[in-house]
Parts: structure tokens; C-alpha cells; sequence
């Protein structure tokens, strides 16, 4: 027997949701709490499995992690170590190594386990991380079991750093080790989001010198330590655009609150391409659709263009409308495991690489699927929503790493979905 996610799809989606802190914000502000010298009160913490291995992960390593309500937590690091880190959750967690940095910038060493995560058809690599931590005088090496550990015996010192890839991680993790670093870091084509923006606000509020974030260029001004304080940690931006493919897939009209207009931008066009409505306040979003769907075409970029982690759920409308749609993913290689699962309820979908064509069908049927990741798991259940009939979803666990209680959002605002205990394929009920 094993958790399930159960739909029964055909109903319009109406009300209000609140969106929660974003997850790729929280995984790197918990490491980067390790290098502030005091308590760090962290608010608007989603309450998600990858949050709460982070803080497990800094609690097993002597940090002191306290909960004063659902959202908000204090940590303080004052008595953490290097010393016999919990390497088995570290490898349920891409975002563990975000330990690297902060470690390394705090202690001049870290010894992580080679991180976890969604598989895209491939192990993510951490080349450019190591090349960062390389460039600010550390040395680097692979034991036996797949830790990278990092050292600097001299400490660490700024230097100029050119990603040859804009990648994210590697932005966030050389902007934690840089932090404490003597001199001054700059990094070069570095990548913008939001969550960039964040971790740099959060530094900077604890007493961190860092200039540029959300640009292509951010310098970071070493300082000799942090201090403790209190940050909110911002919307997430891919839980609010999942909600707003959700109510175009499948018609109605929803509210979402606590969110930032301007990191929607480029989801609302899509989906205004689309046919629906969207309409802004300062800190809300009205999505509605009532008529047909259009088709449109989608390319995922590194912000500010379309974010890859949306590609997945903006394709379940596209399913639906009228005429053939492209998407083309500039970001991962093999993210359209999920079409598989699509076919199954009827979608007519071709992929060639890293290009998918949706030829719209009149309707989805509910089906059994699997949630092969975070992403696909919420397209899956955004099918789900608008496919006439029952659907179950499978791997529920991954969805639950970074959703925070989607099932229960959902049924506030009409979605007949539920958490079941069934038995698996060729186990006897």
C-alpha cells in the first residue's frame, strides 16, 4: 500500500489561494543562515519536504532550529560544525550544496554528499560550483562514496569569476562562499532570479556587503561576519503560476494572494496568449477562463525569460487547445518524461529532443499515472483537475517536496482531490 493522490477532474477551479514562501529561496537562505554569527529568524517558510530536510540536515550538524509558528523558524548556527554532517539526507536534496559554500566560507572546508533530486535524465552537474570555490583558492576533490570536499588552508579570497553557463546553483553557491571571503568577488554572467535577489536581500540584511543581484553582474564585498536578524523569504513564484495553468486547464476563476506581480510576468503572457484573464493588484493575481484556449508556443529560458520549472504544468492547457502548440526546453535536457503519462489520458503530444508539439484534443480522460518529478507531479495533477473521470497519481512524495499542501489548496477552491492509501500495480488490495 502506498499514499495516492486521487482526482475527480471536470470541475472549475473558484476562490481564493494563498501562496506560500518559495522553496528555491528557502533551500539556499537555511545553508546561508550557517555563516550568521547569532539567531536568524526566518518567516513565510513553506512547509515542504525539501525545507524540512534543510533544516534537518543544519539541526544534525549542532545549529539550534526552533519553530514559533507554521512559518516561521529561528535558527542559530552559533554551535555548528563540520564534523559528521548527516550525509544521507544530504542525498535526498539537490539543494544540499548550498552546504558547500556557506561551510567552506564560514569553516575555509565542507564535505558534502554528492546532492539528490529530480532526475531529468542525468546527474545534474556541479562543475561550475567547484570552479567558483577553485577561483576563490580552494582546492577540491572526490572520495570514495561520491563526497566533493573543498578546502581552503590559506582562506578564501575574492577574485573575478566568468560562469560559462548561466546557472543558478552555482551564482547562489559562490555568492555564499564569497561572503566571508577576504576582497572582493565578482561574478561574471551570472544567473537573475528571483530567489538570486533573496538569498543576496537575506545576506545583506544579516550584515553582508553584496551589490548586482538580479543583473548579470554581482559583486560581493567580503565581511569578517554576520549578524543575526529577521527575513521574510518572498512568494514563490512557480507555485502561483502552477495554480494559474491549474484555472486555465480547467476554467473558473481564482485569486491568488502574497504574490509578486513582476516575477509572473512572463507565465500571465503565455496564459493571456492562451485566452484567459489575468488581472494584477499589488500583491494579488485574478486568473479566469471562460472561453476556449488558443494555441500558443513556449520556450523556456533562464530568467527573466520563461522558467523551465513551469514547462510542465503551462503544458496540460496546451493539451486542451485548439490547433498544434510548441514548446521547446532551453534549460534541461529530457524534462517531457511526463508525456508518457499524458498519452495515457489521451493527449496527442510529439517530442523530438528538446522540442514538444501539442496537437489539442477535444478532451483528457482520467487515468493512472506517475509523478516522475516535482514538476511533472503537479502537471499530473493538473491534468487530473480538468480530465473528465478519475484519475490516481503514483510518487506523490515527489510533489510533496515542494508544494505546500496542494491537496488541501485545491479542495478550498472546488477541486474534488484527495490523499488515498492504495495498493500498488501486482500488490493484492
Amino acid at each position: 500500500m502506498s499514499k495516492k493522490i486521487m482526482i475527480q477532474g471536470g470541475k472549475p477551479l473558484n476562490g481564493e489561494i494563498n501562496i506560500s514562501g518559495a522553496k528555491n529561496a528557502a533551500v539556499a537562505i537555511i545553508p546561508a543562515a550557517i555563516l550568521v554569527d547569532g539567531v536568524c529568524r526566518l518567516e513565510n517558510i513553506p512547509n515542504i519536504v525539501d525545507v524540512m530536510v534543510q533544516l534537518d540536515i543544519v539541526k544534525g550538524m549542532g545549529a539550534g532550529v526552533r519553530f514559533l509558528d507554521p512559518t516561521t523558524v529561528e535558527i542559530d548556527a552559533t554551535h555548528i560544525g563540520t564534523d559528521d554532517p548527516p550525509y544521507e539526507l544530504m542525498r535526498k536534496l539537490r539543494a544540499s550544496y548550498y552546504l558547500m559554500g556557506a561551510l567552506l566560507s564560514r569553516y575555509n572546508k565542507a564535505e558534502v554528499a554528492m546532492p539528490g533530486g529530480c532526475n531529468f535524465g542525468g546527474v545534474r552537474p556541479i562543475d561550475l560550483h567547484i570552479k567558483g570555490f577553485e577561483a576563490l583558492g580552494a582546492v577540491t576533490s572526490i572520495k570514495e562514496g561520491g563526497f566533493v570536499c573543498v578546502e581552503a588552508e590559506n582562506g578564501l579570497e575574492g577574485k573575478t569569476i566568468f560562469l560559462d553557463v548561466v546557472s543558478v546553483g552555482a551564482t547562489m553557491n559562490i555568492m555564499l562562499a564569497a561572503t566571508l571571503a577576504k576582497g572582493t568577488t565578482t561574478i561574471e554572467n551570472a544567473a537573475k532570479e528571483p530567489h538570486i535577489v533573496d538569498l543576496a536581500n537575506f545576506l545583506n540584511a544579516m550584515g553582508a556587503d553584496i551589490c548586482g543581484a538580479g543583473t548579470d553582474v554581482i559583486k560581493i564585498h567580503g565581511v569578517e561576519k554576520l549578524h543575526g536578524g529577521t527575513y521574510s523569504i518572498i512568494p514563490d513564484q512557480i507555485e502561483a503560476g502552477t495554480y494559474m495553468a491549474a484555472v486555465a486547464a480547467t476554467g473558473g476563476s481564482l485569486t491568488l494572494t502574497n504574490i509578486i506581480p513582476k516575477h509572473l510576468e512572463c507565465i500571465s503572457t503565455k496564459l493571456i496568449e492562451m485566452g484567459a484573464d489575468v488581472e494584477y493588484t499589488d500583491d494579488t493575481v485574478r486568473v479566469t477562463r471562460t472561453g476556449p484556449l488558443h494555441k500558443c508556443n513556449i520556450k523556456t529560458l533562464p530568467y527573466p525569460g520563461f522558467p523551465t520549472d513551469m514547462q510542465p504544468q503551462m503544458a496540460i492547457p496546451l493539451c486542451l487547445a485548439d490547433g498544434a502548440s510548441v514548446i521547446t526546453e532551453g534549460v534541461w535536457d529530457s524534462r517531457f518524461r511526463y508525456v508518457d503519462e499524458l498519452r495515457k489520458m489521451g493527449a496527442d503530444v510529439h517530442v523530438d529532443g528538446k522540442v514538444a508539439v501539442f496537437n489539442g484534443v477535444p478532451k483528457l480522460m482520467g487515468a493512472p499515472v506517475t509523478a516522475y518529478d516535482l514538476r511533472a507531479g503537479a502537471a499530473m495533477i493538473i491534468a487530473g483537475l480538468a480530465a473528465h473521470g478519475e484519475t490516481v497519481i503514483s510518487d506523490t512524495r515527489h510533489i510533496e517536496r515542494g508544494y505546500d499542501d496542494i491537496v488541501g489548496k485545491l479542495q478550498s477552491v472546488g477541486a474534488q482531490i484527495e490523499y488515498v492509501e492504495m495498493p500498488d500495480e501486482g500488490e493484492q488490495a
